[in-house]
């Protein structure tokens, strides 16, 4: 069993700043990336950041200068500072971990089950 737990997120003014932690545990071998992704009503998701073990990092053009990802490799966690947000960062963020799990090494992705992010103007 893997969990993929978030925090985070809530509702804040435009300028302002949030912070999103993704905590992945379970019967995990090792770690590819983790990254964020959002889906706001009536668009398809989309990936806003992403990160691989050795801290290659990988942003969606509308977030570049303003979100940071980051990565523990001891606590399988994966922190979104965002900063400036605007309304259209509005929307559900979700965490994926891509990894590789079981006695076999099966590589996986697994979701997160989103968290809201609100960006009043």
């Amino acid at each position: 069993q893997v969990e993929v737990v978030e925090s985070g997120g809530g509702f804040v003014q435009a300028g302002e700043s949030a912070k999103l932690s993704c905590l992945v545990s379970g019967n995990i071998l090792s770690i590819n990336t983790m990254g964020w992704y959002r889906q706001a009503p009536g668009n398809e998701r989309e990936l806003v950041a992403s990160i691989n073990t050795v801290g290659r990092t990988n942003y969606a053009d509308s977030v570049k200068g303003r979100f940071t990802i980051s990565m523990d490799n001891v606590k399988n966690s994966v922190l979104l500072q965002m900063t400036s947000l605007k309304p259209d960062d509005t929307a559900v963020y979700y965490c994926k971990a891509d990894l590789l799990v079981g006695g076999w090494g099966i590589r996986r992705d697994y979701w997160g089950q989103g968290t809201q992010v609100t960006v009043a103007s």
